[in-house]
């Protein structure tokens, strides 16, 4: 312990945090991986960051916080939450570039609009979004709400946090660290490798780690790697997005069904807000799905007939992407829950 310097854990999403230790080379190199990422998405020195993320055991805020001094540029420590004095500081301050969860991005991209200040006076630029699995319509969003150019970064706390892999200018997969973090793919049922290309679960083996060095980690996430050079010219490994955890997956009726896919089918369709939640039972021995889905304001109507089609149009969209049929029950704008965090967006209350 003499030699630890940093103490961090894990945020729980798998049960009990993991408690990860860090000497003071692995803050160094962990800071390095995640100024690569600030760097690949633009950042410069003349840039003012605003970490939202959490601060303290959750390694999003200080890991972002270090990676952007490291460049030289302006640090906001705002961490998460207190929505309105975020947009009073991204506005007084002039932020560009904002690192946070994608779901609180869509919650403070709404709060922009809806607040005093008009929304041109703001000079966002860039989003550093991660600490949960998002779509590729998510980004669309994003980027259509914000006005920015929003970019994945990844990380776990077990490995190092954020800055693990980060996308670069193609958008086309995240680079993976490789020279800090060695990635494979492996069956989530036996643990065999598994060949490039191939979903599976990611695994990293650390390479120079000192503080708690890992062998042949399983992170439970599940993508697929790729190895042909980038056209931004970059040679590491490239990661597909996450599809979802392993332990995220629902077995529903036979069916495995992961919330990013049904995050995918929501945002295709323009009617619907990118905010929902997923209500899994059985009854009488066969499971339910009720699908909480937000109305854009411009849909959203008294009419009776109006509300059921639009029910029954997403309704039917699930069917043929995923498969299964979900009852679907829709609300109006801004009824369910915003999250400053990492979003919860299912709740399974089958005793499985």
């Amino acid at each position: 312990m003499s030699e630890i310097v940093r103490i961090h854990a894990s945020s729980g999403t798998t049960g009990k945090p993991v408690v990860v230790l860090y000497s003071r080379k692995d803050l160094a190199q962990w800071e390095e991986a995640i100024s690569r990422a600030f760097t690949a998405y633009g950042c410069t020195k003349d840039d003012i960051f605003q970490v939202s993320y959490g601060y303290g055991l959750f390694t999003g805020g200080l890991g972002a916080h270090d990676g952007a001094t490291n460049i030289g540029a302006s640090v906001i420590p705002m961490s998460s939450g207190n929505t309105q004095k975020q947009i009073t500081l991204m506005h007084d301050f002039g932020t560009t570039v904002l690192c946070c969860t994608p779901s609180y991005a869509l919650f403070l991209g709404e709060a922009m609009h809806n607040g005093t200040f008009p929304f041109e006076e703001f000079k966002l630029k860039i989003g550093a979004f991660g600490a949960e699995p998002w779509t590729e319509n998510m980004r669309q969003q994003l980027q259509a709400n914000l006005g920015i150019k929003a970019y994945d970064i990844y990380g776990l706390s077990e490995i190092a946090g954020p800055g693990v892999g980060y996308e670069c200018e193609c958008q086309n997969g995240t680079h993976l660290n490789e020279d800090y973090y060695y990635p494979e793919i492996v069956d989530p049922n036996t643990g065999e490798p598994l060949p490039e290309g191939t979903l599976g679960e990611l695994c990293f083996t650390h390479l120079t780690k000192e503080g708690m060095p890992l062998l042949r980690y399983r992170t439970h996430d599940l993508t697929a790697l790729h190895y042909e050079k980038c056209d931004c010219g970059r040679t590491f490994v490239r990661m597909d997005r996450i599809l979802g955890r392993c332990d995220d997956m629902l077995i529903i009726r036979g069916v495995n069904v992961f919330p990013t896919q049904i995050e995918a089918v929501i945002l295709s369709l323009v009617e619907f807000e990118p905010h929902y939640f997923l209500t899994v039972d059985r009854v009488n021995n066969t499971d339910t799905i009720e699908l909480k889905v937000e109305v854009k304001e411009d849909y959203y109507s008294d009419d009776m007939s109006t509300m059921v089609g639009l029910q029954k149009k997403l309704e039917a969209e699930l069917r043929s992407v995923i498969g299964l049929g979900f009852k679907v029950k829709l609300v109006e704008p801004k009824s369910i829950e915003r999250s400053t965090g990492k979003a919860k967006r299912v709740q399974d209350n089958r005793v499985l």
